[in-house]
Formats: structure tokens, C-alpha cells, sequence
């Protein structure tokens, strides 16, 4: 008999929101499976739950949305994301973020961390940017034509 294969999600709270979401958790055995993650095309959101790593994340490559803000984040890695749209990483400790494999990211939300530099270049379909409150010392905005809102 061959064993499905599980997502490594270090973070217990993080893991926890993720097994006890039925939309996520479609088997509802206590654990992520690879097919799982990469099924799920919807939102994440893990907003203020105290979570200090979002290992795993890496799985859920068809995802359009992730929220989440107010957490105790110091990395994120949201390369293998690529149907990302929207991200809403503010409040936490990011030092950095790299967004480059996001090209169809429309929103990028990482305001209040400790980013020193943000490269959006990639980022074309970008709209809305807030990224204030870090400790940016410059921020290169000429292949963002359609953005909307910068804060």
C-alpha cells in the first residue's frame, strides 16, 4: 500500500489552522498531504494567530491570497507561490521578502516589518503597495506602471 506524502509544517499553530480547515484538510486525518496543498486554490489566512513559521507554505502553489499579518513571522518564502495575488504579510519581524516568482501578485501589503529592501520589479500586475514603516532606504518603482496606491 503506498503512503500519501506529508507537508512539513514545523509550526504547530500554523499546522493546526491548516489540518482543522475541512476546505484544506479534505480527508480530515490530522495531516497536509502533498495533493492536498496543491489542490487548494483559495485563501489562506492565519491573521494574528502567533505564528513564528510558515514552513509548508511552499506546497500550496495554486493559492491566490495569503493573509497573514500580525504574526511573529521573521522569514517568508513565497517563491513556489506563483498564483499569488494577493499577500498580506504586515506586523512582523520580516527582514526580508523576496516576491520576484510573484509576477501575478496585484496587492503586496508588508508594511510594519523590518525590511530594509524590497524588489517588485517582477511584480508588473502590482496595484496596490504598502509597504511603509521598515527601514527601506530606497524602493525602485519604474517597471510598476499600473500601480494605483503606494503607502
Amino acid at each position: 500500500m503506498a503512503h500519501a506524502q506529508n507537508v512539513n509544517i514545523p509550526d504547530a499553530i500554523f499546522k493546526a489552522a491548516l489540518v482543522n480547515d475541512p476546505s484544506i484538510n479534505t480527508n480530515r486525518d490530522g495531516e497536509i498531504q502533498i495533493t492536498e496543498a496543491a489542490a487548494y486554490t483559495s485563501e489562506i489566512n492565519v491573521r494574528g494567530m502567533g505564528i513564528e513559521d510558515m514552513t509548508g507554505i511552499e506546497a500550496f502553489t495554486a493559492i491566490t491570497r495569503i493573509n497573514c499579518s500580525f504574526n511573529s513571522l521573521t522569514s517568508l518564502n513565497v517563491s513556489a507561490n506563483t498564483a499569488l495575488g494577493n499577500l498580506y504579510c504586515g506586523n512582523n519581524q520580516l527582514t526580508s521578502l523576496d516576491v520576484s516568482a510573484n509576477t501575478a501578485l496585484g496587492i503586496l501589503s508588508c508594511y510594519r516589518n523590518q525590511l530594509t529592501s524590497l524588489d517588485v520589479s517582477a511584480n508588473t500586475a502590482l496595484g496596490n503597495l504598502y509597504c511603509g514603516y521598515n527601514q527601506l532606504t530606497s524602493l525602485d518603482l519604474s517597471e510598476n506602471r499600473i500601480l494605483g496606491w503606494l503607502e
